[in-house]
């Protein structure tokens, strides 16, 4: 499988487009990104691991986010593939981030509990998609959407992600086009 056509499908599960699915395509080679000025320090990292684990929290029957080391993930793609203009929303979306944890509960998101992240993540992707919605071509992305969109990206198409949150078979046999499904069932690994 080539990267075109993975990423076709990783696309297909999300529902829909990628931000940064070109440099994805193309080897994520971004020769215009200014390097000295994405600070991913150790505490970022931790940070967008909590948000990742956030959306895709542990259950019972897989590892979360954080199992997948998803702000490292997180760190790559912003560094080697995003625009310029996408790696200064995902940067400044941090800090946004922060400041929407100390205006609703006085304190930076790392030290917010399980549930209050998740209620504010909540509310910061309703207000992501009513932006999404309303918001023509030439409108910058919406920080939370970037990091949701790499979080699930990273996570599905990680070891763990792969093999513990879907079904997966290292060594396919013949192609079956139609396989019956039952309710509650793991989706397939790409």
């Amino acid at each position: 499988m080539n990267r075109r056509e993975a990423l076709s499908r990783v696309a297909l599960i999300f529902g829909g487009t990628i931000v940064g699915a070109e440099a994805f395509l193309t080897g994520c080679r971004n020769s215009s990104a200014p390097a000295e000025t994405l600070t991913f320090s150790p505490d970022v990292i931790s940070l967008l691991d909590e948000v990742g684990e956030t959306i895709l929290p542990t259950t019972a029957s897989s590892p979360g986010a954080k199992a997948a080391a998803i702000g490292e993930f997180m760190k790559v793609i912003v560094t080697d593939c995003y625009e310029e203009k996408d790696q200064q929303i995902f940067m400044e979306g941090i800090g946004k981030l922060n400041e929407a944890a100390d205006k609703k509960y006085g304190k930076d998101f790392m030290a917010l509990s399980a549930e209050e992240k998740h209620n504010l993540l909540v509310e910061i992707d309703a207000e992501a998609k009513a932006y999404n919605e309303s918001k023509s071509s030439e409108d910058p992305n919406h920080y939370f959407t970037l990091m949701k969109q790499l979080t699930l990206w990273g996570y599905f198409t990680s070891e763990v992600g792969a093999t513990k949150a879907l079904r997966y078979v290292p060594v396919p046999g013949r192609y079956e086009g139609c396989i019956e499904y039952k309710k509650g069932e793991k989706a397939w690994a790409l």
